[in-house]
């Protein structure tokens, strides 16, 4: 437990205040803004939470409770925290500390980090709640001086999530582990939905071949226009969506391009005016900033919120987890001052994302993302790092842009004809009027239009073409992988996450395995594949919910009762019952199905098993059925029954046959003359299994690599750690219990290095 303070001994002394912040990254700006009488310290995040690791309660998935109460699990210290509190209660006993400010951030995780701080330190004195959405001095000091109350609505719904996540992650985790898959989560599962079901669009996509014509006259791009939708050739992709410029007849649109080549004019026929307005859009949300910064900066969804959160702590932008646009009025009226001084009166707009109206699936309680000084446009002044002035511009240009005018447009939308060809031809030509809110964005965008052509729009004028016509034959592309940025577009889409984990369930999935990314695009793993197709079936096939526990719909109705709760519109305890009700008989069919239906894992290796048998032996075991056709308990019976002789004629499988090729190159042993000392010629005549002889080939192999020559690589790190230390290398070999440098095997060098580093670390420790 942590350490308790005794009375305090000097009560004559002066007493100082303590805040406590989740991160002390920003502790010296706020202690700037603080003075004399003020103590600033850092938690480090959670202090407490469910019971993990090797702490009682660890394995426990759920708790019980009475009928209108939320459980109360036994919360355990997180890794470290139990001596980070200690130091910082130590520091309070020793500067009489009365009065602990808890300032950890303005959201549910916060709060409930609060919640456990005040549980701790209320025996050691008052406890006061402070809050702020930006870390400035105006901010700091009217929430030191307006101090609050924990907010339990807000810490149950911490709560209930961490029993829901627990309960689903610990229960879902097991039952998949069946198929040798890692885990399952309430959020992370859907979300691989939604790259799985677009890898298989992608897969099932036919491409569907079309043709079109451009040319281009006097700098504007011209399509001809092939088919209007009631033709009945006109081109239509698979959703039905028609394109007067694409054609199927191949024939007749070289035929079109082969005339446009010869005559080399256009007649303009028809001249349609219209004005074209671009509105700017509101301040950013966590979703728009991390999908923002991947199309325009080229970055992570992680560099992103790594690169963000220090820009928060830094004291230069607002709180960076929220769903909200809306924007403080005095930080508009700032903004606004700025772009009428610096570009104008006509530059001013009436404001866009300011309504404050909550739409579904949407979390409210904090304003936008915005520059805490909407005067400071660049951090170059302030010495930023270059990607945090990268990020921040772009934060202050979108917030800039949400208070200005539209951008405007003048559009000329042209019909053409030319010589024998009797289709029409189309073209729009553009150019910029009015930069409006585009101002602020120059830096982003190149090479604008803001003249007409030289040459004007008169009906009956002849444009000349600039240069051959281009005939395109191409195909249907598939539905594109999801991106990073685009698949939190879709959790928020259908509801199923929120701003504090779209980043951590991404990087879930990845760590599990589960999908890997490719550039900038996202693809399910042959286990993401498996768990979606396989596994999470058992769970969506049922009709509470409408689908069951890991469908879209089902995942978003209990992230918004998660928001009711934290809201104060629903009770806590009566929300967790009836989800563990549901949960409980969802997992049991779930179980009951898996029993009634073997898993691919065992099919697969009971085919295995009997691909070396005869029909005779195959009908002995399972009749006159196939493999598909048993229950999951007669296939587990098949499998338990199996003899040791059956056993024994097992193949080696795809990874015993692969380690061996592996191991065999990397020796450069000689495959006939290895594979002769267990009886065979090809690595296929192995038997596989565990205790089979390719088993035992591997061990061997291990064994030879081992006991095989050092690398060079291994023999140059010894040399350049002796050296470091000065020590003689065979003081060192005398260590490896080896005779020289020369001929020390690479499991003894591999020893020697992990020791040689513990001395030099050890080394560099006494100096300090």
């Amino acid at each position: 437990m942590f350490i308790r303070c005794a009375l305090w001994r000097k009560k004559s002394r002066v007493c100082l205040k303590l805040v406590i912040l989740e991160s002390g990254a920003k502790a010296r700006t706020i202690k700037k803004y603080l003075g004399k009488g003020w103590l600033v310290d850092a938690c480090n995040g959670h202090v407490q939470d469910l019971p993990s690791g090797k702490s009682k309660g660890a394995s426990k998935a759920m708790w019980s409770s009475k009928s209108g109460e939320l459980p109360n699990p036994p919360w355990s210290w997180t890794e470290r925290a139990q001596g980070v509190m200690n130091k910082i209660i130590a520091k309070a006993e020793k500067n009489n500390v009365s009065d602990f400010f808890i300032a950890t951030d303005p959201d549910r995780e916060g709060e409930f980090i609060a919640w456990r701080l005040s549980h701790i330190l209320s025996s050691l004195g008052t406890v006061h709640r402070v809050s702020f959405n930006e870390i400035t001095e105006d901010a700091v000091l009217t929430a030191i001086s307006e101090p609050r109350e924990i907010d339990m609505s807000l810490v149950n719904a911490a709560i209930v999530r961490r029993l829901m996540d627990r309960l689903v992650g610990f229960r879902c985790s097991k039952f998949c582990r069946s198929w040798r898959l890692r885990s399952m989560g309430r959020v992370q599962t859907p979300t691989l939905g939604y790259i799985v079901e677009r890898e298989e669009e992608r897969e099932a996509h036919t491409p569907k071949e079309y043709n079109s014509v451009i040319v281009i006259s006097n700098g504007v791009d011209c399509n001809v226009r092939f088919h209007e939708s009631d033709d009945p050739e006109a081109w239509v992709d698979d959703d039905g969506k028609h394109f007067p410029n694409r054609t199927s007849n191949t024939e007749r649109a070289s035929q079109v391009n082969d005339l446009l080549n010869d005559h080399r004019q256009l007649t303009l026929q028809d001249i349609r005016a219209s004005q074209v307005k671009r509105k700017p859009q509101p301040p950013f949300t966590t979703d728009t900033m991390l999908q923002n910064s991947s199309s325009i900066l080229g970055w992570s969804i992680g560099k992103t919120s790594t690169v963000a959160s220090s820009l928060y702590q830094s004291g230069h932008i607002t709180y960076i987890r929220t769903d909200s646009t809306r924007t403080n009025e005095n930080a508009r009226l700032q903004m606004r001052d700025y772009v009428k001084n610096k570009f104008g009166e006509k530059y001013l707009g009436g404001g866009v994302g300011e309504s404050g109206k909550k739409k579904g699936n949407v979390q409210d309680a904090h304003e936008a993302i915005r520059p805490t000084n909407p005067k400071i446009s660049t951090l170059d002044a302030e010495g930023a790092e270059s990607d945090e002035n990268a990020l921040y511009k772009l934060i202050w240009s979108r917030f800039a842009a949400s208070q200005m005018s539209s951008s405007v447009r003048e559009r000329r939308t042209l019909k053409f004809s030319c010589q024998d060809i009797e289709e029409e031809i189309t073209g729009t030509s553009s150019w910029r009027t009015h930069s409006g809110w585009e101002e602020v964005f120059s830096w982003n965008k190149k090479d604008i239009q803001t003249q007409p052509p030289k040459i004007g729009f008169n009906e009956g004028a002849i444009w000349a073409i600039d240069k051959d016509a281009i005939l395109s034959i191409d195909f249907t592309k598939p539905p594109r992988r999801f991106s990073e940025s685009s698949i939190i577009q879709m959790m928020k889409k259908d509801g199923i996450g929120r701003p504090s984990t779209y980043v951590t369930t991404v990087s879930k999935l990845q760590d599990r395995g589960y999908i890997s990314k490719e550039g900038s695009s996202l693809s399910p793993t042959k286990n993401g594949r498996l768990l979606w197709t396989e596994v999470a079936p058992f769970y969506n096939k049922n009709e509470v919910y409408g689908g069951g526990l890991f469908s879209y719909e089902f995942t978003s109705r209990m992230e918004d009762n998660l928001d009711l709760i934290e809201n104060g519109d629903a009770n806590a305890a009566t929300k967790w019952e009836q989800f563990s009700t549901i949960f409980r008989q969802i997992h049991n069919d779930a179980l009951e199905k898996r029993r009634e239906k073997p898993t691919l894992r065992q099919l697969q290796y009971l085919e295995s098993v009997m691909i070396r048998m005869d029909d005779k032996q195959k009908i002995q075991i399972i009749g006159e059925r196939t493999l598909e056709e048993l229950t999951g308990e007669e296939v587990r019976n098949i499998i338990d029954n199996l003899g040791e002789d059956t056993q024994s004629n097992l193949p080696p499988s795809e990874k015993q046959i692969a380690a061996i090729i592996r191991l065999l190159d990397r020796l450069k042993l000689d495959y006939k003359e290895f594979l002769a000392n267990f009886g065979a010629n090809e690595i296929g005549d192995l038997t596989g299994g565990r205790n089979g002889s390719a088993s035992d080939a591997i061990g061997k192999l291990i064994e030879f690599d081992r006991n095989s020559p050092a690398t060079e690589k291994q023999v140059n790190t010894i040399i350049s750690m002796t050296d470091s230390l000065s020590m003689p290398i065979e003081q060192a070999m005398e260590a490896a219990r080896t005779e020289s440098i020369e001929t020390i095997t690479k499991s003894d060098a591999s020893l020697l290095i992990s020791n040689l580093k513990k001395t030099i670390n050890s080394s560099k420790r006494k100096k300090k």
